[in-house]
This record gives C-alpha cells, sequence and structure tokens, in this order.
C-alpha cells in the first residue's frame, strides 16, 4: 500500500521521482504527490494531485532540483483529495519540513490534540501531518534533522515508513522505518529511497534493506544508518536481481494478461530444484529443514486473501497425501482471537510480498504464543517475512505488478505441493514410484499450463454473458473448493461483479434461494471422486433455471446443451488439478472486465501491498 521514492541525484530528480511513482502505480494509490528541495535557497516546493501519477507529472513540469521525495497515497485516514495527499508540510520560525510516510500511526489523535494545544494548525485529516509538526517542533527547539526525526519516531505508535526533508538542512534525506518496508539504493555521487526495489532499478542495482526501527541519513555521497538505541550500524549492500524489463509491459496489454502467460515459465523456475533431481528433499525448505520438519506433528498455515486459498488447497494436500493435521487460518483473525496451538506444529506462512501487515503479525503473535519454527512461502528474497522465518521457499515468479494475484498463486501452490511431498515422505507415506510419478507431474505443470491457456479464444466468448450480470456463484468440491474461492474473489476484485463461492454439497442447504436466469454458476469439474456429486449439484442449478458455465476435465463427460456451457481442459491431472483449473477462472475474470471496461491492474479501492491492517 503506497508508495515512497527519495532522490539524491546528480541532475534533476524531478523525473526520478515520477518514474519511480509510475513503478510503484501497481502497490494501489488515490493520489499522488512530490517535494523538492532548492539547489541553491534550499526552498522547499511541493506537487500534489489526486488521480494517477501522470496527472501529477503534469502539475510539478517547471520544478527542478536534486533533492526531493514522492508518495503514492491510499487512503485510510481522511478521503482521496489534494490537502490529504502526501507530502505534508509544517513550517514557520524559519523552518519548513515535509514528510512522506506509509503506514499507519496509531497514536495520532492524543498527537493531534497536544500540537494543536500548543499552536499547531492541522490542515489535513490525515495521521500523517502530526509526523510532519512533531519534526519541526524539534527542529525550531534546536535539533539537527536527524536528531529531530530520531525524537519524532520515538513518540509514534504503529507502523510507518517515512521520508524527510526540510530547508534548513540541504541535501539530506532522513528516513526511518519500523513495520512498514523500506530500503536505499545506492549509486555513484547519488543515493536514493524506495519501499520498493522495482522504483529504483532503472537507476540502481545496489540497495539495502532497513531493518526496524532503523534510521538513515542520506546524501549525495554517504548513507548513516541508526538503530532503535541510536547506534551508528551496518545494513548490507546487495545486489537486487530485478531487472527492468521484469517491471515492463512489454506487447501485452495489461500486467494481468502478461502475468497469467508468465505462469509456466514461473512455475518452470519455481520448481527448477525439484525438476532436476529424482527425489525431494527437505533440504528445499532450508538448511534447518532437515532437522525440523521430522520432529513436526502439526501445521498451522497462516494468510490473506489469494494466499489464505493457497494455504486451503495446501490443507487438502497435507491431509489426504503426508497425513498431517493441518490448519489454515486467515491471519488478519487469528491474532485477534484465543487459541489452542497443539504441540510440535509448524507456522506456515504465505504471502506474495512478504510485507503483508496482518502476516507479519500473526506469526508474530504465534511465536508469543510458543511456537518455535516457521517457514515462509514467499516471492520476494529480502522480505520482512522471510527474515522473520528460519525455514523459507522462494517462489521466484519474478514481479508481480496487477492487482490481482495470477502467477504468485499458482507458484504458491506448487511450492505448497512440494511441501507436501517432503512431508509425505519424511512420515512413510509416499512410497518411490509415487514419489517419481508425482515429480514427474510436476515437471510437466509448465506444458499442462500452456495448453490450458491457449483456451482463452473459448473463455472470452463466455465473458459477454456476465458483462450485464451484477452477481455469481462458484461451486466446488473438495480440493477445488478454494478454487472456486479464488475464481469468485478475482471476478469481483476487477470487474466488481459480486461473486460469492460455495462447496457445492451446501448448495441446498441456503444458496440455491438465489439461483434464476440471472445468477450465472460456475462450476469447478474436474473428473474426480466427487465428480458425481458435483454432477448432482448441477443439475439442481438448471432445474431452477440457472445458467451454468463449467469448466470440466475433457473426460467427466459433461456435455454442453441449452443453459450449460462448458469449456473442456485436460485429461484430470490428480492431485495437481487445482494449479490447472484456477487458469480458465483467471482468463474468465480478465475478458469479463475488460467487457465492463474496468481497470484490469489498478481495480478501485484496492492495493497490491497491503502493508497496514
Amino acid at each position: 500500500m503506497c508508495g515512497i521514492v527519495g532522490a539524491l541525484s546528480k541532475t534533476n530528480c524531478v523525473p526520478v521521482l515520477i518514474d519511480g511513482l509510475k513503478k510503484l502505480e501497481y502497490r494501489g494509490y488515490d493520489s499522488a504527490g512530490l517535494a523538492v528541495q532548492g539547489d541553491v535557497d534550499h526552498r522547499i516546493q511541493r506537487a500534489r494531485s489526486v488521480g494517477r501519477v501522470a496527472e501529477l507529472e503534469t502539475t510539478a513540469k517547471g520544478l527542478q532540483a536534486r533533492v526531493g521525495i514522492a508518495h503514492t497515497r491510499w487512503a485510510t485516514h481522511g478521503v482521496p483529495s489534494e490537502r490529504n495527499a502526501h507530502p505534508h508540510i509544517s513550517e514557520g520560525q524559519g523552518v519548513t519540513v515535509t514528510v512522506v510516510h506509509n503506514g499507519i500511526i496509531e497514536n495520532h489523535e492524543e498527537v493531534r490534540q497536544r500540537l494543536t494545544s500548543q499552536g499547531y494548525v492541522f490542515l489535513s485529516d490525515t495521521d500523517t501531518e502530526v509526523i510532519a509538526h512533531l519534526t519541526h517542533q524539534h527542529l525550531v527547539s534546536g535539533k539537527p534533522l536527524l536528531a529531530a526525526v530520531q525524537a519524532t519516531v520515538a513518540q509514534l505508535e504503529g507502523a510507518f515508513a517515512i521520508g524527510v526533508i526540510a530547508d534548513n538542512s540541504p541535501g539530506t534525506i532522513i528516513a526511518a522505518k519500523r513495520g512498514a518496508p523500506l530500503l536505499v539504493g545506492h549509486g555513484q555521487g547519488e543515493n536514493f529511497l524506495a519501499s520498493d526495489a522495482s522504483a529504483l532499478v532503472a537507476y540502481t542495482k545496489f540497495i539495502s534493506y532497513l531493518e526496524e526501527n532503523d534510521v538513515v541519513e542520506l546524501t549525495h555521497q554517504s548513507m548513516r544508518v541508526f538503530n532503535a538505541q541510536g547506534q551508528l550500524v551496518e545494513r548490507a549492500v546487495i545486489e537486487s536481481q530485478l531487472s527492468a524489463d521484469a517491471v515492463e509491459l512489454g506487447p501485452y496489454a495489461h500486467y494481468m494478461q502478461k502475468e497469467m502467460y508468465e505462469q509456466p515459465g514461473a512455475i518452470a523456475a519455481t520448481l527448477e530444484m525439484v525438476s532436476n533431481a529424482s527425489a525431494v528433499k527437505p533440504e528445499l525448505f532450508g538448511v534447518d529443514a532437515a532437522q525440523v520438519l521430522p520432529g513436526i506433528q502439526n501445521i498451522l498455515i497462516l494468510a490473506c486473501g489469494t494466499s489464505y486459498h493457497a494455504g486451503a488447497v495446501a490443507r487438502y494436500w497435507l491431509e489426504s497425501i503426508a497425513g498431517v493435521p493441518t490448519q489454515v487460518e486467515i491471519a488478519s483473525e487469528y491474532r485477534y482471537r484465543k487459541s489452542v496451538l497443539a504441540p510440535h506444529t509448524l507456522v506456515i506462512t504465505i504471502s506474495q510480498s512478504g510485507e503483508t501487515a496482518d502476516t507479519l503479525a500473526a506469526l508474530e503473535h504465534a511465536k508469543h504464543m510458543g511456537v518455535e519454527h516457521a517457514l515462509s512461502i514467499c516471492n520476494v528474497p529480502e522480505s520482512a517475512l522471510i527474515r522473520a522465518s528460519n525455514l523459507k521457499f522462494l517462489t521466484r515468479a519474478g514481479p508481480e505488478i496487477g492487482v490481482a494475484s495470477t502467477k504468485a498463486f499458482t507458484t504458491q501452490l506448487a511450492a505448497l505441493f512440494t511441501f507436501t511431498l517432503v512431508m509425505a515422505k519424511l512420515r512413510g507415506q509416499l512410497a518411490v514410484d509415487q514419489e517419481k510419478t508425482l515429480l514427474a507431474q510436476l515437471r510437466h505443470l509448465p506444458s499442462a499450463m500452456q495448453n490450458i491457456l491457449a483456451l482463452e479464444p473459448h473463455i472470452k466468448q463466455l465473458a459477454a454473458h456476465f458483462a450485464e450480470k451484477r452477481h455469481a456463484l462458484f461451486l466446488g468440491r473438495g480440493v477445488h473448493y478454494p478454487i472456486a474461492m479464488e475464481g469468485a474473489l478475482k471476478l469481483k476484485e476487477i470487474s466488481y461483479i459480486h461473486a460469492e463461492a460455495y462447496a457445492a454439497g451446501e448448495l441446498k442447504h441456503g444458496p440455491l434461494a438465489l439461483v434464476d436466469a440471472d445468477m450465472p454458476v460456475v462450476a469447478v469439474a474436474p473428473k474426480d471422486t466427487l465428480i458425481e456429486k458435483l454432477k448432482s449439484n448441477l443439475q439442481e442449478v438448471r432445474a431452477r433455471g440457472g445458467e451454468l458455465y463449467i469448466f470440466a476435465d475433457r473426460d467427466s463427460q459433461i456435455e454442453s446443451s441449452e443453459g450449460v456451457h462448458v469449456i473442456k481442459l485436460l485429461d484430470h491431472a490428480g492431485h495437481l488439478s487445482p494449479i490447472l483449473h484456477v487458469l480458465p477462472l483467471q482468463l474468465l475474470s480478465y475478458h469479463v472486465a475488460l467487457v465492463k471496461g474496468t481497470d484490469v491492474d489498478k481495480p478501485r479501492n484496492l492495493a497490491k501491498s497491503v502493508t497496514v491492517e
């Protein structure tokens, strides 16, 4: 959520800031702004706008400076408006300070009241403005900018990443991090700041990730990092593997389309260590895995949104193949309820970004309850979630820009299935010939996915049927019920059609009352042990005049007829069927959104990285 870019550049920093914000648009935002510090008079100049970064680019035309900070805002406090857009300014007594901020300041009301009583005037509804006024207060008391920011963050409660410049501190950016991602980019005679490496890949590949409670002082020539105790510390400089091409749209109409078609390659990259092996090994999940995993008796999966759906699929795999009792919890709920933690439990956290605030907080809660071992499945190698877990698996999906997750989801499933095989083997539940068969199926996945993506023209034809609908039901049974949940989520995310998913056997326990000719019903129908049960559920829909859209295996013996539209995929893919069956649901939601004319990559009200609660 939100995005921060800062630059101390050799030449005009405004194009750098604008370009960086454009790279962060995928995170979700409703307004944007920047502030620069004059090269000669050090005067702070600001430009802000509601809407897209392209509008800010027009507003900021003519600004020139070598030092600046910029921001895209996703509203949490106060409606989207120019007055609430960042950067926020505090000025008076000959000092001007401006701040950009990601996160939420939980004690902002208390601080606001105190500052108001001391004569500070608030011009926005945001929690961020208290940071600007607090910093200003410390500056006019005589503190230099670094000390002023250190004193300010000591007074703040909540999660934040901030960037600060002031006219009395030329050539300097101060930044701080607590509970929200922030990194420094290193150049030759220039330095950068960002909440995401994708904003900086065009300017530097060398970055340092800040750690919890770090405060950093940046100039054109130097970086000094101080920890919570005010001690000077070192933060490693690493070379990012992210390429500029990876975040470019290329020949595709939308990032979501690009990322759907990248799934076979992303799966191949994720499974590279598995595909080239004759057997699965615990070491795939970390150097300590061989010692940790044999003692695991229970699994608790914590995740949000699409990642939660991946965990729900994994529960079926882990219990049916490996025989491991498995719980799946919505991370945003888990930390706020009293729960009983079974002995010898492994916590698995799943997140595309590795910065999901609710998932990080849920992991911390589990640790406080006594969990000793945590496995993180994530797409970002230096993320907070990876650093917080002693076991880890990187999905290697590459940057995912579209807000509606596609390739991150399927690579998470591939990782979780691999983990299932490891646990099954350790528990004596996986025969050698079965292991070889399942590994061969994993190796075949990219090819099978290509074959399903080739069905896009047929799926596109179905999209027109949905364009005028306001509601839809998705049905699945067994391990495919979470896939129905994911299909419903995709449709509502990008087409704004209200969609719900049900385990198909629950249809007659209530949802059937909704079925009529205006309520399309989408069914995930693999030819597995539940196919005959599912066929009965589908007949219940047709008997009430409901129109069916069925994604079936080629050998499922379900045929198209009046009111029944069938897309046939492949012969049944066994345990890996969920990974294949989600692809047509992604394509369906994409083409329905195109027909409706919605913003596919940046749906309203949503953000890619949910870094606040």
